[in-house]
């Protein structure tokens, strides 16, 4: 029952063989928000495979990023279709004519961390489904107002948690939740911290880039490249993923994957824990200043503990008094500049026992949800209405874990946390952490709801 990291998977819906079967009404147009790694490497590519969506326009606060990603789009569907100028399409140096445009049915999000919820907000307040990079949200509090906002407007919001449409995550919780290894006592999660960066000087902003806009909400600080992404590549990693302004390192960029697929195993999605405790190191100078190594442990009501660190291999172990499991995307890398490089050592699944691995969930026993890829789940679910595999309040959950871990981190103390009120027991000075200042006009405190 293992199924191998990386497999190519089938799609959901219709295979590209009998492309242009689909008529006009059961095409899904979409709207792709920002262009970098993840839109052109994932997201689009996965999107786009399938008959029923047609990407149809893409926005960007960056000119050059805005025109490759315009060819990028009509040169794919040059290729699947045959036809030349099958789509021709528009490119919107804001977000928001996307979100405007009566045409568009739904969008994808692939921006930087700090644009991912108030987007996700709006689009939500127009009515349009929406696929969002994780993580949910930069902050606990923009994270449930998102939630709020979605489950009241009846979106679809699908959440680029993907490891939930990866066979062994889903394998490995069902036997968890089924009692094969027991009653789960520990959860080990491996998770590398970001290293240091050199200083960086002042440089003159390109004038292809809209530096105000892209900065968004956050603070206004001077423009050097290595704080933003690269002007000669899409597909390197960006250093604004190594800066605490715009995101929280990788405690959320690859934390919500590990948090979310854990919280399937230890039946706490639509919870969180009581308790987190966290040391980290920072790095003492250069401009990337998210952290490094580091451990944390969060406790929670039903009596399991969670402990992270780069010292455990990437993936989660979950320890029974019966036995443990151990599952990872194995010799799988999100893009070919992710830092967390892939083990091809590591089986995608492995157990104390093999014989736990081969272990039939019966009918009367706990099934979850089955998905074969994520992108194809969230187009079907756009025609069905049915909730996606990683909807927006389970979304906001393992976004909430991937915070209160880095507060803790930041306050360097034992935190006791209400996971129903979403905030620190008396604490003020933790809670001060649930939100950040938002530079005016920008954020979600200035939305029109």
């Amino acid at each position: 029952m293992t199924a191998a990291a990386g497999a190519i998977v089938l799609p959901t819906i219709v295979p590209s063989s009998v492309f242009g079967k689909n008529p006009p009404s059961d095409m899904i147009n979409i709207g792709q928000i920002g262009f970098g790694r993840i839109a052109m490497t994932h997201d689009l590519a996965e999107t786009m495979k399938y008959d029923n969506a047609r990407v149809t326009a893409v926005a960007d606060y960056d000119s050059l990023r805005l025109a490759k990603g315009r060819e990028f789009i009509e040169s794919f569907y040059t290729r699947k279709t045959g036809k030349k100028g099958y789509v021709n399409v528009t490119t919107y140096a804001d977000y928001h004519d996307i979100i405007a445009d009566k045409g568009i049915d739904a969008v994808i999000i692939s921006t930087p961390d700090h644009w991912h919820s108030q987007p996700a907000i709006e689009a939500a307040l127009a009515g349009k489904d929406i696929y969002l990079q994780k993580p949910t949200s930069l902050t606990v509090t923009e994270g449930r107002l998102l939630s709020d906002v979605v489950q009241r407007k009846k979106v679809i919001l699908q959440v680029g948690t993907q490891q939930r449409s990866s066979e062994q995550f889903r394998y490995a919780a069902e036997l968890v939740r089924n009692g094969r290894i027991g009653r789960l006592e520990t959860v080990k999660i491996g998770l590398p911290g970001d290293p240091s960066g050199p200083e960086a000087p002042p440089q003159p902003v390109p004038k292809n880039l809209n530096y105000d806009g892209w900065l968004g909400s956050t603070p206004e600080v001077y423009y050097t490249e290595i704080r933003v992404h690269p002007q000669n590549s899409i597909t390197d990693r960006p250093g604004w993923l190594r800066c605490e302004q715009f995101g929280a390192g990788m405690i959320t960029g690859w934390g919500q994957h590990h948090f979310d697929s854990a919280a399937w195993g230890m039946d706490t999605e639509l919870t969180g824990p009581v308790s987190v405790e966290a040391v980290a190191q920072f790095p003492k100078s250069g401009l990337w200043d998210v952290h490094g190594d580091f451990m944390s442990k969060t406790e929670y009501a039903n009596g399991i503990t969670m402990l992270t660190s780069g010292g455990y291999p990437n993936g989660i172990r979950y320890e029974g008094t019966e036995g443990w499991i151990f599952v990872t995307r194995g010799a799988y890398s999100a893009t070919p500049s992710d830092p967390v490089a892939a083990d091809r050592n590591l089986q995608a699944l492995s157990a104390s026992d093999p014989k736990i691995l081969t272990s039939v969930i019966g009918p009367d026993e706990i099934h979850l949800y089955e998905s074969r890829e994520q992108h194809g789940n969230w187009l079907d679910c756009i025609k069905s209405r049915k909730e996606p595999i990683s909807p927006v309040e389970i979304g906001h959950r393992a976004c909430t874990v991937c915070l209160i871990i880095h507060i803790g981190m930041k306050l360097g103390r034992k935190l006791d946390w209400d996971p129903v009120k979403e905030r620190f027991i008396n604490d003020d000075e933790a809670n001060r952490w649930l939100s950040r200042p938002q530079r005016k006009p920008y954020g979600t405190n200035y939305i029109q709801m």
